[in-house]
């Protein structure tokens, strides 16, 4: 089992969502930047980077940051930098970037002189994301969304050649044309770093992941549970269908954790967090306000199923208790015996090797960010790690003799 620190670096000063949503149409692309704050902004960065950096002072496998442009939800337009900071603020985790969207970058080869830095830098323990980006990215720089997926796709072998082919060699693609490839440095992990790839269940997608051998990681917590439940099946059926091992740790879950005491106090303290990531920082993406989601940017097949779980969203909070469906939408938030029973069930019912814990969410204070993190860190983790890793290696027996 793989126990990761996620975090968004949200911004947590906008009104209430009902409020924000009569006078704005999204918190993406539109949003004005009058709002931001760089004097707040200064320290919010200090109070994020410092959750990153207790993340390996209280024994968590790996922390991870992301991508997104001109909005709330995400503060780092360069995560890169962000996991440069991280490379010299810590010694032992690992340092995932969940990702760098490649379609944004031209040439591409910018992703892998920068990821080879970030590996050498940390001593070889970058895990390198590649994702396709979010929607609103697409308008926020102006690229064609229906392209978006078959750059994506040259984009990861250019990159890939880049770290594993002794250069100069020319690639001559579609998208990308260059007569010179021959990054300096070149990656510390080889033949390359880790490769992980998010998604929200396009079958496409998991199916490319498990053809390739890249780890997968399931977006969450925009769907109830089930739809997790889905993408880790299919994730496993395509891994046998190409012919490879299963590896646990290569399926994860990304999910929003809290962890109190009780339940009682975990959801008394929860509930305005999760209600303003919903209601505020996701309007644009998905839910309410204008959606930012171009024509063309996502396939078919995984159209369907998207606004599938999206309907079931909406349909368990329509006219019912809006707070109780939140938190079925959240198994995780609750007393610490909640947390570890219900985790180690779905770890065992999905197969599931790694977790990534949105545990700095919406606009949750700092002082219940880190009293979260202690007791998810010292009384959940050990007691589910001992007892997945031990089910594990009964389950997957050709993993625990690798390792």
């Amino acid at each position: 089992m793989n126990f990761f620190f996620f975090h968004l670096m949200p911004w947590p000063d906008l009104p209430p969502p009902r409020e924000f949503l009569r006078e704005h149409e999204a918190a993406w692309v539109t949003l004005p930047n009058s709002l931001y704050d760089p004097t707040a902004g200064a320290r919010l960065y200090t109070r994020y980077l410092d959750e990153l950096v207790a993340a390996e002072e209280l024994g968590f496998d790996g922390v991870v940051v992301n991508e997104h442009h001109q909005n709330a939800y995400g503060l780092m337009p360069s995560p890169n930098l962000i996991a440069a900071a991280l490379t010299q603020r810590t010694e032992r985790v690992k340092i995932c970037v969940l990702g760098n969207a490649l379609p944004l970058y031209n040439p591409p080869t910018r992703v892998a002189e920068e990821f080879a830095m970030l590996d050498v830098l940390s001593g070889g323990r970058l895990i390198s994301g590649l994702v396709v980006g979010g929607g609103p990215e697409y308008y926020s720089y102006n690229v064609n969304p229906t392209e978006a997926r078959e750059r994506f796709r040259e984009a990861v072998d250019l990159v890939l050649r880049a770290w594993t082919e002794p250069g100069p060699f020319p690639f001559e693609g579609e998208y990308y044309n260059l007569p010179y490839v021959n990054p300096w440095p070149r990656p510390l992990q080889q033949p390359h770093p880790p490769v992980w790839i998010p998604g929200l269940g396009s079958p496409g997608t998991i199916d490319y992941c498990a053809e390739r051998g890249f780890g997968y990681m399931g977006v969450a917590y925009y769907a109830p549970p089930e739809s997790f439940g889905r993408q880790a099946a299919r994730y496993r059926e395509a891994v046998a269908r190409a012919g490879r091992p299963y590896e646990p740790e290569n399926l994860g879950w990304l999910t929003t954790v809290y962890v109190a005491d009780s339940d009682d106090e975990a959801r008394a303290d929860a509930y305005e967090p999760l209600a303003y990531f919903s209601g505020n920082l996701a309007a644009g993406f998905v839910g309410a306000g204008k959606v930012w989601m171009p024509p063309g940017y996502i396939d078919p097949p995984a159209l369907v199923q998207f606004l599938e779980d999206l309907r079931a969203q909406a349909q368990a909070t329509a006219g019912g208790d809006r707070r109780e469906a939140a938190f079925l939408r959240n198994p995780l938030v609750g007393g610490v015996d909640t947390v570890r029973e219900r985790l180690l069930a779905l770890v065992q019912e999905h197969r599931l090797g790694t977790v990534l814990a949105l545990m700095s969410f919406g606009n949750l204070a700092a002082d219940k960010v880190r009293r979260s993190m202690e007791l998810y860190a010292r009384e959940v983790v050990p007691w589910v790690r001992e007892r997945a890793d031990a089910w594990f290696a009964e389950e997957f027996p050709h993993v625990a003799t690798a390792r």
